[in-house]
């Protein structure tokens, strides 16, 4: 209020509330374009007076305020988006299974069974159709500096996912994005191109994390809209550009596919979904019956070679 304003009795009522932080915005208002009021205590709460030349100023003002003010502060974050899994991310788990894995198969050996039958190899996949070397690859690795590079990076990556999306639905994620990464790689080089690797699920889940999220943004300017693209492309320069084996095809592949996958785990029905146990779990088995059915598909077939 301002101090030196002085009671009248042609003073008009513009605002008249119980609510003191109401009233409290509304004087702070008024002071900051200089016109003039007093506050009185009525029975019926707090009113706001001002000289009668004013009053339509001084309610432009405040509806002014208002319509500038509408959305603010921002709504709390809905149940829905609130999201805590039900158990910790199989992190260790998945990594030391493939540990465990590459143990067994060892390093690249052309004629070493698992990788006979499980490498990526793009001419059996599109000539003869063998569908299960865009999953098996994914579980083999060419060297032990190749299978530690992917493990270290790949679970702060796989556990982050998981926080996210629940162990089921993103493990599941994981496997349809490598399947799909190694895919799209296939049809880009054609006939001749072999591969092995967890690379490929790597980058797709750099791509999810990145375009994850992005719905809860207020603007959609063209620069928001580059930001996921432009942060899963800075990681591909750091990590998948570069050295001797390095299948740049496969990562760019595995990142293009994460950030439209990360796009849909944003979508309803699935932001909805994940917070179901039996729809994690269901996933979840899923995603384990379908590496233990390819490996077998995989292993029948080379058999009868």
């Amino acid at each position: 209020m301002d101090p030196h304003t002085q009671e009248s009795a042609h003073d008009q009522v513009i605002l008249n509330s119980r609510d003191e932080a109401r009233v409290t915005t509304c004087t702070l208002v008024l002071q900051a374009v200089k016109i003039p009021h007093r506050i009185e205590q009525t029975n019926d709460g707090l009113q706001i007076l001002v000289p009668d030349r004013l009053r339509e100023a001084a309610l432009y003002e405040l509806v002014t305020y208002d319509q500038e003010n509408r959305n603010w502060p921002p709504p709390p974050i809905q149940p829905d988006e609130d999201f805590t899994p039900l158990l910790q991310p199989p992190t260790l788990l998945l990594i030391g299974g493939l540990m465990l894995f590459s143990s067994i198969t060892g390093p690249w050996d052309g004629s070493s069974i698992w990788f006979l039958a499980g490498s990526g190899d793009s001419n059996a996949i599109l000539n003869q159709g063998q569908w299960w070397r865009l999953l098996t690859p994914l579980t083999l690795h060419a060297d032990a500096v190749h299978l530690l590079g992917n493990c270290l990076i790949g679970a702060v990556l796989i556990h982050a996912l998981c926080r996210l999306t629940g162990n089921g639905l993103g493990l599941f994620a994981l496997l349809l994005v490598g399947v799909c990464g190694n895919l799209l790689n296939v049809l880009w080089h054609g006939p001749g191109h072999h591969f092995v690797g967890f690379s490929t699920a790597v980058f797709g889940i750099i791509g999810m994390l990145s375009s994850m999220g992005h719905k809860q943004r207020q603007q959609r300017t063209g620069q928001h809209l580059l930001i996921p693209l432009m942060s899963g492309a800075a990681l591909l320069a750091m990590l998948g550009s570069s050295g001797e084996n390095t299948d740049f095809g496969a990562h760019l592949a595995g990142l293009i596919v994460g950030l439209m996958a990360g796009w849909f785990l944003d979508r309803k029905p699935l932001s909805l979904l994940k917070h179901s146990f039996w729809f994690q779990a269901l996933l979840f088995t899923l995603t384990c019956t379908l590496v233990v059915s390819s490996w077998h598909a995989a292993l029948k077939a080379a058999t009868y070679q």
